[in-house]
């Protein structure tokens, strides 16, 4: 009998004070206003763009200060502004991962619940996972202070 190991996934959930719409919006849409390029993305520092193409097949990546595209990520799933579901593969020479971020109206603004997932097919998955855990905490600071 072969056993498969799993590496529990990264969660995280904040809550902004803004409507549901808003924080979609700006989670996707206007991603190049609040994600930190420059430690966050494969040319840091030197990134002039991040596209977000909203809908399922669409892709997230960023554009390089001289004009090279790089993938982040293929939509999955596109439900404004509920859900959205992303493969995520930052590096194109390694196997991905998945991120789901859930919106959910709650007493004075939105509740948004991120899951990476998928761990196991990667060969580092231990300290791949650490990075994320707290790479996310990063990311989703800029997001809040974005709405604030």
């Amino acid at each position: 009998m072969t056993e498969t190991l799993t590496t529990a996934p990264v969660t995280k959930s904040i809550v902004v004070g803004c409507d549901r719409d808003t924080a979609f919006q700006v989670f996707t849409h206007e991603i190049g206003t609040w994600w930190p390029t420059e430690t966050h993305s494969i040319n840091a520092g030197e990134v002039g763009e991040v596209v977000w193409e909203e809908r399922e097949g669409g892709e997230v990546y960023e554009i390089s200060a001289t004009g090279d595209r790089c993938r982040w990520a293929t939509v999955l799933t596109w439900e404004p502004p509920h859900r959205l579901v992303i493969a995520w593969q930052v590096n194109p020479d390694r196997l991905g991962t998945e991120v789901e971020v859930r919106f959910t109206p709650e007493a004075g603004g939105t509740r948004v619940e991120l899951e990476h997932r998928g761990w196991e097919s990667l060969t580092d998955s231990g300290a791949m996972r650490r990075s994320y855990d707290t790479g996310w905490d990063h990311v989703l600071g800029r997001f809040t202070a974005r709405l604030a």
